[in-house]
């Protein structure tokens, strides 16, 4: 597959392996409402943050929302969008990478962008998502109003480009539609809703040359056999095979009326049709339904009339339309580019656990306060449509320092659920549900990892319980035997010392890896 290249290219593929891992502390303060939701706003660079973030979300996160500057060589209020095109490259390729192990096998990535970058982007994201796995580009309409600047041409449009993580697995929806219920119709034979479609071919193709297998007769009513003839006399063919009619026979789907053709009464077949029950079409790929900038920049303005208002934000609907046709209710939606927090508080009001990154002071100044007035029920954006009461609640976190030193090893003053996290995802590749409770960290294909650090065993004494000695192992074999009864596979320990012998950990098949100077920071 071609690839794009650029200055510092090779330099720029590596960036995210040497991201250290950083904490994540909250700031109780900048919280709100119900602490328990699942829901995170975090301040700090978008980069380090995704770090952060993989032990514990990776392959979790069912749909990515992003608006990256679009390098428009243009300063903005919130944002230096004057980024050569070089760097925005570097800046774009190793978050990509981040965002990819982030989400779920049946996720998908959207991302908006317009002509100054639209087209790289394309390029590099075929490659870090594999060209097979790209979907879709969506056009949204931005500008609804007539524009009387003085140039000759002006960009009333932007592009959403939308990736599937494995082109097999993303569960994309139809659009809910209403209005297809008024083609149905009730009578007194049938009182659901329904209509009658010629079961005959029309329009293109619909020749006996064209498909001459779907050329036969039917019989109807009084025994008489019908071809499917067009009023001109010309030879047709039927939209069903002789297998689909005899379903709707079998059905009592087949109807059959009576009609004037060239002064003789003929019988017609139909395929009688039921109204579904959630009427649905295919989302259209140009978006002139979402609302525009100008109605967002106004949402926006009643909310938090003290700050500047954002000069790019999207307009709630466009961002509902895209969690509605890809994820579901308590699915974890993720923005890295939260800019003054449209993404979470779409989430909030849709029931999506969501996952917001903002690096600016704006993560305070716009995020906070508009998902805290989200919480009190703000009646703004998509509120009214999906019957939005307010509730819930997020927690804000900042980055912390760095899990590990500045040669790969982990810190002495990181907690157990902290490092249980790394272990478990440099070792299975998965993030971790454990409860910090015990030094068993979980079972995974087969092979079962512990950790017994920081007094797991409430003993903190030098060789006591974060050693791995007879009496750990077998505290760690009971945890195992709960677990997983008929266990039989390896064991890796980590620990501060081993006092077995290489005899008996071969014997158990235990590999033992020594805290801190094992626990690498995975690339």
């Amino acid at each position: 597959m071609p690839i794009l290249n650029w200055l510092t290219r090779d330099e720029d593929i590596r960036t995210a392996q040497h991201v250290p891992y950083r904490l994540l502390e909250e700031v109780p303060d900048l919280s709100a409402g119900d602490g328990g939701a699942g829901n995170m706003l975090i301040q700090g660079d978008n980069l380090e943050a995704l770090k952060a973030l993989l032990p514990f979300y990776a392959g979790r996160v069912k749909c990515i929302y992003i608006d990256p500057p679009y390098n428009t060589r243009s300063a903005f209020e919130h944002y230096d969008d004057n980024l050569e095109h070089t760097q925005w490259l570097a800046m774009m390729w190793p978050r990509l990478e981040l965002l990819r192990d982030l989400l779920a096998e049946d996720g998908t990535i959207w991302v908006s962008i317009d002509d100054n970058e639209g087209h790289y982007l394309k390029v590099i994201m075929d490659e870090v998502f594999g060209r097979r796995n790209f979907y879709t580009s969506f056009i949204w309409q931005k500008v609804d109003s007539p524009n009387d600047n003085k140039v000759p041409v002006t960009p009333d449009h932007e592009y959403i480009l939308c990736y599937e993580r494995n082109s097999e697995r993303a569960p994309f929806k139809k659009k809910a539609d209403l209005s297809i219920l008024e083609s149905y119709r009730t009578s007194e034979e049938e009182p659901r809703p329904h209509r009658d479609r010629l079961v005959k071919k029309n329009g293109a193709n619909s020749l006996r040359e064209d498909r001459p297998t779907m050329f036969y007769e039917i019989e109807a009513p009084d025994g008489t056999m019908v071809l499917p003839i067009h009023d001109d006399g010309r030879e047709a063919n039927w939209a069903f095979s002789k297998a689909g009619v005899e379903k709707l026979r079998r059905e009592n789907r087949l109807v059959w009326k009576q009609r004037e053709r060239n002064g003789e009464t003929v019988w017609v077949p139909y395929a009688r049709e039921f109204a579904p029950e959630t009427p649905t079409r295919p989302h259209p790929t140009i978006l002139l339904d979402v609302k525009t900038s100008r109605q967002a920049k106004a949402h926006q303005r009643s909310l938090l009339a003290s700050v500047e208002t954002f000069a790019t934000v999207k307009p709630e609907q466009l961002i509902a339309r895209i969690f509605e046709t890809c994820t579901d209710r308590g699915d974890i939606v993720l923005d890295s580019f939260l800019g003054s927090g449209t993404t979470a508080s779409v989430a909030h009001k849709m029931g999506r656990r969501y996952i917001g990154i903002e690096m600016g002071e704006h993560a305070v100044s716009h995020c906070a306060p508009r998902l805290q007035k989200v919480i009190e029920g703000e009646p703004g954006g998509i509120s009214e449509a999906v019957g939005w009461q307010g509730g819930g609640g997020f927690r804000f976190y900042r980055l912390g320092p760095p899990v590990f030193d500045e040669d790969g090893h982990i810190r002495q003053d990181i907690r157990f659920p902290v490092l249980a996290a790394h272990v478990w995802f440099s070792e299975t590749d998965r993030p971790w549900d454990g409860s910090g409770d015990s030094p068993l960290l979980g079972i995974e294909d087969g092979h079962a990892y512990a950790l017994l650090y920081n007094g797991i065993l409430g003993d903190k004494k030098p060789g006591g319980g974060n050693v791995l000695t007879r009496a750990t192992l077998a505290l760690i074999r009971e945890d195992i035997a709960k677990l997983a009864p008929d266990f039989d596979g390896p064991l890796t320990v980590y620990g501060e010392q081993a006092r077995l012998t290489l005899a008996t950990l071969d014997r158990e098949r235990i590999t033992f890896k020594q805290t801190p100077y094992d626990v690498k920071a995975r690339a």
